[in-house]
């Protein structure tokens, strides 16, 4: 059973989502990682999640520049980033989520153990950031944060966004992954599971017990919360393939 360590006592990490939203920081920041793995000059940690299928991989490098965090579903999705693109080539990979400082990577559920794919995972990481290669091919092209203030939000709209980042976001990256705001229309809160959240077991029970009741305390605009799981990533896959066909076009006229 996937355990993490808070305060040297081993917990199911089952129990362990994004309901608990109303933890008090220290007791959500002191979670210690199940194994360090040194690969040659890395020093690759790992941390369990509530998704039993995803699993939580620090390099201690940043991986990101900008303060962003982007989800991939499939190999085709990831074609603007080497490094997610490396990763879906193991057999077993389905989804790669990007943060700053660590990487989520979900696996199938019953046809691969972790015990398996955990070697490759770390060689396929550590092989990249050797590689000097950048994590996306042109992070200019990339979809901005969801959760950025717009001259057209009304003021229910921005202060949903702005629970999002300061109380809810920064708990479920903790935990591998993120949730991303899609839109607000008639008390209707509609968000994006991302990374490990995606396919977690208790993630539409949690969703209700802990997001939406935060919501609608701060918040009496807010009717109900629900969850549109990859409306986002569609989003995100439009730019990533007018991205790459302007790099292939590019590489096209250069010939």
């Amino acid at each position: 059973m996937l355990s993490a360590i808070v305060k040297g006592t081993v917990v199911n990490s089952s129990k362990r989502c994004f309901r608990n939203l109303f933890l008090k920081p220290i007791e959500q920041t002191n979670l210690k990682v199940l194994t360090q793995i040194p690969c040659r000059s890395m020093f690759i940690q790992t941390q369990t999640t509530p998704n039993p299928n995803s699993l939580k991989f620090i390099p201690g490098i940043k991986i990101l520049d900008h303060i962003a965090t982007y989800d991939f579903n499939s190999i085709e999705s990831a074609r603007i980033s080497p490094l997610a693109r490396q990763l879906f080539r193991i057999e077993g990979v389905t989804r790669v989520f990007l943060a700053p400082d660590f990487i989520s990577v979900t696996k199938d559920e019953d046809d691969h153990s972790w015990n398996i794919l955990k070697p490759d995972i770390f060689a396929a990481i550590m092989d990249f950031f050797s590689s000097n290669q950048p994590v996306f091919l042109d992070e200019a092209e990339l979809a901005s944060s969801t959760t950025t203030i717009n001259d057209d939000d009304d003021e229910t709209t921005v202060m949903i966004k702005e629970l999002l980042d300061t109380r809810i976001r920064p708990t479920v990256m903790e935990d591998g992954g993120d949730i991303r705001f899609v839109s607000f229309e008639n008390g209707v809160v509609k968000l994006a599971l991302q990374g490990s959240c995606s396919g977690c077991p208790s993630s539409s029970v949690t969703l209700k017990n802990g997001i939406e009741n935060m919501m609608q305390f701060y918040i009496p605009e807010v009717i109900s919360v629900e969850a549109v799981d990859d409306e986002i990533i569609e989003m995100q896959n439009k730019v990533f393939e007018k991205t790459n066909s302007e790099i292939e076009s590019k590489n096209t006229d250069e010939r």
